[in-house]
């Protein structure tokens, strides 16, 4: 027996006194004796490395992953966890007694929400934990961005939230373009979708944007209100799916859906869960949604131009959140509460949602669509 079989043979001789302690302690000492490994190891720099066994109860959500999961999707996640087993660790960083996801949020629900997968890991999930030197707020957004993206979609919206977030932190569009894997004409198109005037204050074409009356109006006399043209105009405007020839842009101070509080921060005399319920109970109401929806497509003219033209956004979800603006007064930045609503009510929400984008189409001389063109269903983050 060589010297690396003898090795071998006497950490088995050690192990073989872990069979009988009962199971939280035995997945301790394993956990102990795995960090213990991961010193002497040459890639202990590498988070994988070292894979370690948790209470599911210590597993938390981030609140900021724009990564979004259809249901279909979410239950052949858990059939794949239940045949094949966790593949991927749940990657996390540590804050006191609770590991906090940084990727692999869906694979997290699956370890607390399915019944067999849950019995079969004995209410563990496998984690790694970030370095050391990656636990500032900012570089678990970015790292969570990049594992999202490296599988090619995310949530465009929730995408947008985040970019202006790290903005706030005073990141520049340099560094958010070299951490999270953009360029600059992306790292514009997510600020325009939240319709701030202060996130373009650095840019080239930020006169179009600016709400403060910085800009006179005379700036805007020779610019005409429907900037369908291709030149030196329309460059002042096109932010997001620019080469469509057949958008319909407006400036944002025709848009009705702004001035009705669509991008507002926060609904006065409500908290945060106030909102989204109601923002729940409204989208539950197929026949109340469908009313507002009928005054959105209908009074909303230069609004639904501007974004029902756009084939590269989710026309779904806005048509949703403008009717909530329009019907209680609900700003988008609340839309969250769509994912209180069950698979069921979300379903019949996006059919009635697409019925009326179809039904303004239609009146506007345009070709009909399916869900999966309305929804931008490729702007959605894979997974797993």
């Amino acid at each position: 027996m060589n010297e690396q079989e003898a090795l071998v043979s006497r950490c088995k001789d050690i192990f073989a006194e872990l069979s009988d302690l009962p199971t939280m302690q035995k997945v301790n000492c394993l956990n102990s004796i795995r960090k213990a490994l991961a010193e002497y190891s040459p890639f202990k720099r590498e988070p994988v490395d070292c894979v370690m066994w948790v209470h599911a109860e210590t597993v938390t959500a981030n609140d900021y992953n724009p990564n979004s999961v259809a249901p279909p999707e979410m239950k052949l996640l858990e059939h794949s966890i239940r045949e094949d087993g966790y593949t991927q660790p749940i990657v996390t960083w540590k804050r006191e007694d609770v590991h906090e996801v940084v990727d692999g949020f869906h694979r997290h629900r699956v370890g607390k929400e399915s019944n067999v997968v849950r019995a079969r890991v004995k209410d563990f999930l496998p984690v790694v934990i970030i370095n050391d030197d990656r636990l500032d707020r900012n570089d678990r957004i970015a790292s969570t961005i990049r594992h999202n993206r490296a599988r090619g979609k995310h949530r465009i919206e929730a995408m947008s939230d985040i970019v202006i977030e790290l903005k706030r932190r005073n990141w520049t569009d340099e560094k958010i373009a070299r951490e999270l894997g953009m360029d600059q004409d992306e790292i514009l198109r997510l600020c325009q979708i939240t319709g701030l005037a202060d996130i373009f204050a650095d840019q080239d074409f930020s006169r179009a944007w600016d709400v403060e009356g910085a800009v006179s109006e005379e700036d805007f006399k020779e610019l005409s209100d429907d900037v369908t043209t291709y030149g030196e105009e329309a460059e002042k405007f096109r932010t997001i799916n620019t080469g469509d020839g057949n958008r319909v842009f407006h400036t944002y101070d025709k848009w009705e859906c702004y001035k009705a509080g669509f991008y507002d921060k926060h609904k006065d005399g409500m908290t945060k869960a106030q909102c989204e319920e109601a923002y729940r109970a409204f989208l539950s109401d197929t026949g109340r949604f469908a009313s507002a929806l009928e005054h959105v497509i209908t009074e909303w003219k230069h609004s639904c131009e501007h974004y029902l033209t756009n084939v590269s956004m989710n026309r779904i979800a806005w048509l949703g959140q403008a009717a909530a603006c329009y019907a209680i007064k609900i700003p988008a930045v609340y839309r969250g509460g769509f994912f209180l609503l069950s698979e069921e009510e979300q379903a019949a929400a996006n059919d009635v949602a697409l019925q009326y984008l179809n039904t303004w189409l239609e009146r506007n001389g345009r070709a009909k669509v399916t869900m999966e063109e309305a929804y931008a269903s490729e702007k959605q983050v894979d997974l797993y």
